[in-house]
């Protein structure tokens, strides 16, 4: 059976509350479960974890880098600046996918960037949950063509 992470970065926590005309009203909760949802359906073990703080984060990658298969992650504000989120994606060598849930290509200009973007193997971007939900049936895609 296929294991996955998700992994959410900083201000995730405050899904549903924080600027749901952005994010949305759905709650950190919420996404979690329509995630678990998903993952029973492709048979896929999963774990989530959410942090506001970058070592935590860290951390979390490489303490769970031999349990899982591959890793779904939105790094939050991260994204565009977090060279040590990066390094620990790539030093950990599991298929990542960059989500986000709002179009960060249309927002301010200082999160067009981002430095985790180059270490995963796709971005999803602007559909709300469904980024995530389309990130993980694309992971499970990929690690399954490579099985």
């Amino acid at each position: 059976m296929l294991k996955i992470l998700i992994i959410h970065g900083p201000n995730l926590n405050l899904l549903g509350e924080r600027e749901p005309d952005v994010y949305g009203r759905t709650t950190l909760e919420g996404l979690n479960q329509q995630i678990q949802s998903l993952c029973e359906e492709l048979s896929v073990q999963v774990r989530f974890f959410q942090s506001n703080h970058e070592g935590n984060l860290i951390d979390y990658i490489h303490k769970h880098r031999k349990w899982a298969d591959g890793i779904v992650i939105n790094p939050g504000a991260f994204t565009h600046y977090s060279y040590a989120l990066r390094d620990a994606i790539s030093g950990v060598a599991l298929p990542a996918v960059e989500v986000h849930l709002s179009d960060i290509q249309n927002r301010e200009e200082f999160r067009k960037i981002s430095v985790i973007k180059p270490v995963c193997i796709h971005q999803f971007s602007g559909d709300g949950i469904e980024s995530y939900l389309n990130g993980v049936r694309y992971l499970v895609q990929h690690l399954k063509s490579m099985s």
